[in-house]
C-alpha cells in the first residue's frame, strides 16, 4: 500500500513538474499575480479577463525564470477569458482534453504560476452540465464544477487531468464559493474569435435605461416587479428602427423577464448579433409587443 501510494505521488509530481512548463506568471493588476496558460508556441497566452485590470503594462512571467511584455490581444468579458501575445517562439505547449471525455468524478489537478514557481491543489470534477450563459451574457460550452480549492492567483492557469492533458481553465471571476473552469471548446472558439475579428460579437439595442418599480396593478398583470424604462433612444439603432420610444418599460425579451441592466446585458450576448426579438414592453401602462433585430456593438 506504501509503496502504491509513493508511485501515485510521484506521477501527480511529474504531471505537476511537466503541466508547469506550459504555465506563465500574468501581471495585470495591483495586488496578487495570476496565471496564464501557453496557447500557441508563437506567444499566444491565455488567462482571465478579470485579472486584467489594465491594458499597458501588463508581464508575463515564463516557465524558465524569465519576463516579457505582453500584449492584449482580446476580451470575451462574459466568459471571463483573455488573450495575450508575448514576443517568443518555441514555447511548450500541453493537449488538451475533448469537453465529451470528461466525466463526474475525474480526478483533476489545479496548476497556478502566481509566482516564480507553479502551484498545485488536488480534487475532483464535482458536476458537469450543458451549455452555461453566464451572469455577464457569456456562453460557455459546458459547465465544469470542481471541488478544487482556488488559491489566490490560480485564475487564468489549467485544470489538468490524470493523464497530463488540460481540461479547462480555472476561473474565480463567473461564480462565488464554486470552482469552474472554462472548458477546451470555450476556449477555443474565443481564442480564434478574437484572432479573426479582434473582439468577441457583443449585441447591443441602442438604447438607454434604468430600472423602474412597476405599479402593483401591473405586476400582476406582466408577473413582475421590475421592468426597465427607455430613458433615450439612439437614432437609426435597432430599438428606434423596431420603433422603440423614450418612455416605454421593457419588460421581456423573447420571454425572458427583463428586470434590471445586469439581465439586458447578459441577454444580449454576440450569439444574439443579428437575431430577431420579441419585446415585450409597457407603454402608457398597457402592454405591447415589438419585434427587434439585435444589432452589433461597436464598441465590442
Amino acid at each position: 500500500m506504501i509503496e502504491t501510494l509513493q508511485n501515485l505521488s510521484d506521477e501527480m509530481a511529474t504531471l505537476v513538474t511537466a503541466g508547469g512548463n506550459a504555465i506563465v506568471r500574468v501581471e495585470g493588476r495591483q495586488r496578487q499575480a495570476a496565471s496564464g496558460i501557453i496557447w500557441r508556441n508563437d506567444g499566444l497566452i491565455l488567462t482571465a479577463h478579470h485579472v486584467l485590470e489594465r491594458e499597458e503594462g501588463i508581464t508575463v512571467g515564463l516557465p524558465d525564470g524569465t519576463t516579457t511584455t505582453a500584449e492584449v490581444v482580446g476580451r470575451d468579458p462574459g466568459a471571463d477569458v483573455a488573450l495575450l501575445r508575448i514576443s517568443a517562439s518555441d514555447l511548450t505547449v500541453a493537449s488538451w482534453v475533448d469537453d465529451g471525455d470528461l466525466k463526474v468524478g475525474h480526478l483533476m489537478l489545479a496548476l497556478g504560476r502566481p509566482g516564480q514557481q507553479v502551484q498545485a491543489t488536488l480534487g475532483i470534477i464535482s458536476a458537469l452540465g450543458g451549455e452555461w450563459r453566464t451572469h455577464a451574457g457569456g456562453v460557455i460550452d459546458r459547465y465544469v464544477q470542481t471541488d478544487v480549492v482556488m488559491y489566490p492567483g490560480f485564475s487564468g492557469g489549467p485544470l489538468v487531468a490524470a493523464d497530463g492533458r488540460f481540461a479547462g481553465m480555472n476561473t474565480s471571476g463567473l461564480t462565488r464559493g464554486t470552482s469552474v473552469a472554462v472548458p477546451t471548446s470555450t476556449l477555443q472558439r474565443i481564442a480564434e474569435t478574437i484572432l479573426a475579428h479582434g473582439h468577441i460579437p457583443r449585441g447591443y439595442l441602442g438604447i438607454g435605461v434604468q430600472p423602474v418599480r412597476l405599479a402593483d396593478a401591473l405586476q400582476q398583470s406582466v408577473g413582475q416587479e421590475t421592468g426597465l424604462m427607455v430613458m433615450s433612444v439612439e437614432a437609426g439603432g435597432p430599438a428606434a428602427t423596431a420603433g422603440l420610444l423614450q418612455g416605454d418599460v421593457l419588460t421581456q425579451l423573447d420571454g425572458t423577464p427583463i428586470r434590471d441592466v445586469d439581465t439586458l446585458q447578459a441577454f444580449l450576448g454576440g450569439d444574439r448579433v443579428g437575431k430577431v426579438l420579441q419585446a415585450q414592453l409597457l407603454r402608457g401602462g398597457v402592454q405591447q409587443r415589438l419585434a427587434m433585430t439585435v444589432g452589433q456593438s461597436r464598441g465590442a
